[in-house]
């Protein structure tokens, strides 16, 4: 019997990851839309539009409960966020429990009015279905890395019915450092994940007849990309400023009651934010541009043009509000989906606003798809991934040329204006982000201090005297001795040198107590430092050695260059290796 190569097996449990993560992605999106068409249409009772506005509070409430209740105590993170840490801090290790529990709280967040998407619940979702499946077997870091990415694109693939689309998801998002055998299991996982998602759950997202695209638009694409560059570093800035709201709220349950009332009369004012939203974009799709307004408060001004696009401007920043929202109460979302149908209002905004002014007809649907690519691909750093997305799901391949234009220029000017994406901010400001750009802090990043410190040091006390323990010293094989009380706290250090000096009689002191020759080091380690501070304090006084304590000044160890320098190899190993 031949044994199976490393490679070819990792190919093949691609295979399998791309049909369970296409079963997964169907799975949601049919649970998902099956409890939404049952409170929307199959109840029929006297008073359900008197609550209809707290529905989304009940779906973000049972999430909540779902967590705290069933997971009990179990981490339950959600969005891609995560997923990035995963590979760059914890080995690509995600919680099984993600397989299924992302599935069951997106569903209860979503279905219920819940104003986010549900790409980034399955694309995390899928990761734990490849992550866990390289462990079950015994694979290195890189190849349960292969798989967490192939269980993304899966993800990915699956929900959207775009293979392509998934796989660049994967490269662009997780496995920055890109090499071409990365192609071929993601190719497998994301197409796999497509066909099971078309066996099992066949509605295509969106329906559009886009045959061309006219030449003389093509400056308003440029100020299109534009206006939708500088939306999405808005978006960012509002999501990191909404996140910091929330996390002053302690109580869970209040979180949920907040969002609840908030969410409740978002949704009142701006129906369209009701859910994911993109019935929505598929109505400005298919050129009925009222829609917006047709079933609001303001909806007697359907066939007034100003009042449709005041409404649909102020629709997108009640959207923006909405999602941040609904991702940060306690609700399980991501802001994949609503990137999409922000984008697609600002495209439709931006069109319809140019046709009332006369100055030229632009074919508005097509814009509309411009903005979802363009806000897509500012907002995630990923302009491949919302060119080919939306040319996939809308099957508007005719409009490649401008879709490069806004997905290009929306993702320079977010990068211009935030280094990093709405995903890597939080990781990159912890020191948590791999960063191919700097690879030397980025491998500095990954070290754990607590990993890398030396315990083989001979401790001495105050009390003693170089006299008593003369035997020690002469066979430690270090050249520097810490002074620590009987307690654990440091006090200083003493140097081979000095010691022996004073033990062969070139220096008076072999009877001086320890506390007395102690001298203080040039700075101390804290265990909790980020390495690149470890390794400014050393080269800042040029010493090799440093000693490390905790938070109380108890002595821990020490960290040398020598041990950094041998973590840093092998991390440097791991990382050229894991793509191969």
């Amino acid at each position: 019997m031949h044994k199976v190569s490393n490679r070819n097996f990792v190919i093949f449990l691609a295979f399998v990851v791309g049909i369970v993560g296409g079963i997964a992605a169907s799975l949601l999106k049919g649970l998902t839309h099956s409890i939404a068409s049952f409170l929307q249409d199959d109840i029929d009772w006297h008073y359900k539009y008197s609550i209809y506005l707290i529905f989304p509070l009940i779906g973000i409430l049972l999430s909540v409960l779902y967590i705290r209740k069933i997971l009990k105590g179990k981490k339950f993170e959600h969005g891609i966020t995560p997923i990035i840490y995963a590979i760059s801090r914890k080995s690509s290790r995600i919680e099984p429990h993600n397989i299924y529990s992302q599935i069951i709280t997106a569903a209860f967040t979503v279905g219920f009015g819940g104003s986010s998407g549900l790409e980034a619940p399955i694309a995390h979702s899928g990761a734990a279905i490849g992550s866990n499946m390289g462990r079950l077997f015994g694979l290195s870091y890189k190849e349960v890395t292969m798989l967490l990415a192939c269980g993304a694109s899966a993800g990915i693939s699956g929900a959207f019915n775009s293979p392509i689309a998934g796989m660049i998801f994967s490269i662009e998002i997780l496995l920055t450092d890109f090499s071409i055998p990365v192609l071929i299991p993601l190719l497998i996982s994301s197409a796999l994940a497509a066909v099971v998602s078309k066996i099992f759950y066949s509605e295509p997202l969106f329906y559009t007849n886009t045959t061309h695209w006219e030449l003389e638009a093509l400056f308003f694409y440029f100020l299109l990309a534009a206006i939708v560059g500088v939306y999405t570093i808005y978006f960012s800035k509002l999501s990191q400023t909404i996140k910091s709201w929330f996390s002053r709220i302690h109580s869970p349950y209040i979180k949920v009651w907040v969002s609840g009332v908030l969410l409740g009369i978002f949704i009142f004012i701006f129906p369209a934010l009701y859910g994911e939203g993109y019935l929505t974009i598929q109505q400005l799709l298919d050129g009925h541009f009222n829609a917006v307004v047709k079933n609001s408060l303001f909806s007697d001004f359907k066939n007034v043009t100003w009042v449709v696009l005041a409404y649909t401007v102020l629709t997108l920043f009640a959207k923006s509000f909405a999602s941040l929202i609904t991702v940060n109460s306690g609700g399980n979302g991501g802001v994949f989906g609503p990137s999409l149908v922000m984008g697609g209002l600002l495209g439709f905004a931006f069109a319809y606003g140019v046709n009332m002014t006369g100055i030229i007809q632009l074919n508005v649907p097509n814009f509309v798809m411009a903005g979802m690519a363009g806000a897509l691909s500012g907002i995630m750093h990923a302009p491949l991934t919302g060119l080919f997305l939306i040319a996939e799901v809308t099957g508007s391949y005719a409009l490649m040329v401008p879709l490069m234009i806004v997905c290009s220029i929306s993702y320079l000017i977010n990068r211009y204006g935030m280094k990093h994406s709405i995903y890597t901010k939080v990781l990159a400001d912890s020191g948590d982000l791999i960063s191919y750009e700097d690879k030397d802090r980025t491998v500095l990043s990954m070290m754990k201090l607590r990993y890398v410190i030396e315990h083989n040091f001979v401790v001495l006390y105050p009390e003693e005297t170089p006299n008593m323990r003369k035997t020690d010293i002469i066979h430690s094989k270090r050249n520097i001795f810490p002074v620590v009380d009987r307690k654990g706290k440091f006090l200083g250090i003493i140097y081979s040198e000095r010691l022996f000096s004073i033990l062969l009689g070139e220096e008076k002191g072999a009877d001086l107590p320890f506390e007395v020759l102690a001298q203080k080091p040039n700075d101390t380690v804290l265990l909790d430092e980020n390495m690149e501070v470890v390794m400014q304090k050393m080269n800042r006084d040029d010493v090799w050695i440093l000693p490390v304590l905790d938070k109380d000044g108890t002595y821990l160890g020490f960290i040398s260059k020598s041990a950094v320098f041998n973590k840093y190899r092998a991390l440097l190993m791991r990382q050229s290796s894991y793509l191969e």
